[in-house]
């Protein structure tokens, strides 16, 4: 079991409280599985709510270090690229290739009533997401991941928030 200790507190969300004068555990058990079909090698896939609008197919990437935004979602926030900062570092794809960005956007993302401020960095590339979220932003919510569990976990208010893949 993946287990982080932590004293303190949607439509895909769910949260547990608890119990009085014990600490919160960030951690994924066998009872995290039910509703997956099991065995799977999914990415772990949710919706989430970035600079205003819920969108849906953001892959969770824990091996990435960097967010990344594709055409759809810039396209879908009708950005221009005078509202991107420069970004002067290559990428590498899923396919090994090397991709020039075409800038950065900070960019909030929403988490019920927390809201964490990420850069994204803008590549002009095919995917079937429309984001990755990745290290930064798992870090800066304080939040867990399993693909193999389809949830990613994190404290708000006193309370384990769960945001479940789809």
């Amino acid at each position: 079991m993946s287990v982080a200790r932590l004293s303190t507190g949607d439509n895909n969300r769910e949260s547990k409280r608890p119990k009085r004068g014990n600490s919160l555990v960030l951690g994924f058990s066998n009872e995290d599985k039910i509703g997956t079909i099991q065995p799977h090698d999914d990415a772990l896939v949710v919706t989430l709510r970035i600079g205003g609008f819920d969108l849906k197919r953001v892959l969770i990437d824990q091996g990435s270090a960097v967010e990344v935004m594709y055409p759809d979602l810039y396209k879908g926030h009708n950005l221009k690229p005078e509202d991107l900062m420069v970004y002067d570092s290559l990428l590498v794809s899923f396919e090994g290739k090397t991709v020039t960005p075409r800038g950065q956007i900070r960019l909030p993302i929403q988490t019920r009533s927390n809201v964490v401020e990420v850069n994204f960095i803008v590549v002009n590339a095919y995917s079937p997401y429309t984001a990755i979220v990745a290290r930064p932003w798992l870090h800066a919510l304080r939040a867990i991941s399993s693909s193999l569990h389809q949830k990613v976990k994190y404290l708000s208010e006193g309370r384990v928030e769960e945001i479940m893949g789809n």
